[in-house]
């Protein structure tokens, strides 16, 4: 069992890198990848934890890609080194992410909550802020039951309190990845919010730019939508990749580590017919 899509604490996930490698080596996984949002600081302890418990550890990153309507993420997978070029879109991101969460607060305090971003900051340490840290303040400070109440009446698009991100340009997102020896891959398509008729297009002109791989299983999506994406990403020439977009229990309680769409155990298939061939020949002289 493996798993090509995780998250922990550096961006928005509930378990430091080494947690979730120890939660990782309970669940016999034996490769897992870090993909932060927008962010490499969990790389190295978790690199180091995964030697400590006998896991193959795939670097990464999960990177928000400008386009309207849709939540298009683009994941950096086996990244060798950090690129000059992969700091300044990380740079760009971060600083973007902290404009939007200014602009949160602000809304929030026009609905008459007195609270200001530092506040919110210090009470998750070391954390990149986003939604789900918003919605888990707003738990715990009693001013909503439970954090899916949090995006219902608040922070989803077309609530109140929803600002749109600012993502960062494709082409110099798939050059950083390849800068940074890694391979970019489409994550969650069913994200980009188009029909079948639309997607095929917008997924050749992906390939064309550079995007080698496709995340055709996912949770978010039935398993009967991933199997007609497994079908079109060997049609377009894509290797295809799994994940669970595990972020903890506390933030998405129906997602599991080692498991995709229907609950499906991620196999081992996924890494070795798949990522790593995609892999070593990309760091071939």
């Amino acid at each position: 069992m493996i798993d090509l899509h995780t998250h922990t604490t550096a961006s928005d996930g509930q378990y430091s890198p080494r947690e979730l490698m120890q939660k990782a080596a309970e669940k016999s996984i034996s490769v897992l990848a870090i993909t932060d949002h927008d962010t490499v600081a969990g790389l190295e302890e978790g690199a180091q934890a995964a030697q400590e418990y006998g896991i193959t550890f795939v670097p990464g990153i999960e990177l928000n890609i400008q386009r309207p309507g849709c939540e298009f993420h683009l994941l950096g997978l086996g990244l060798q080194t950090i690129s000059a070029s992969m700091r300044d879109i990380i740079q760009f991101l971060m600083d973007s992410r902290n404009e939007r969460n200014q602009f949160v607060v602000s809304k929030m305090n026009e609905d008459g909550i007195d609270v200001t971003l530092e506040q919110i900051q210090s009470e998750f340490p070391g954390q990149v802020l986003g939604r789900p840290h918003f919605a888990a303040w707003l738990e715990e400070h009693s001013i909503v039951r439970h954090r899916q109440q949090a995006f219902d009446k608040y922070l989803a698009r077309g609530r109140p309190w929803h600002v749109e991100r600012v993502g960062a340009n494709l082409d110099e997102s798939i050059q950083a990845i390849y800068d940074s020896g890694g391979i970019p891959v489409l994550a969650h398509p069913m994200s980009l919010y188009l029909s079948w008729t639309k997607l095929e297009p917008v997924l050749v002109d992906f390939h064309e730019r550079g995007i080698l791989g496709m995340e055709c299983f996912h949770p978010g999506a039935r398993v009967g939508e991933c199997l007609r994406l497994e079908e079109i990403a060997r049609r377009l020439g894509f290797f295809v990749t799994a994940g669970s977009d595990f972020h903890g229990e506390k933030v998405r309680a129906d997602r599991k580590p080692g498991h995709t769409c229907g609950g499906k155990k991620i196999d081992d298939r996924f890494w070795l017919e798949e990522l790593k061939p995609a892999l070593e020949a990309r760091q071939k002289p």
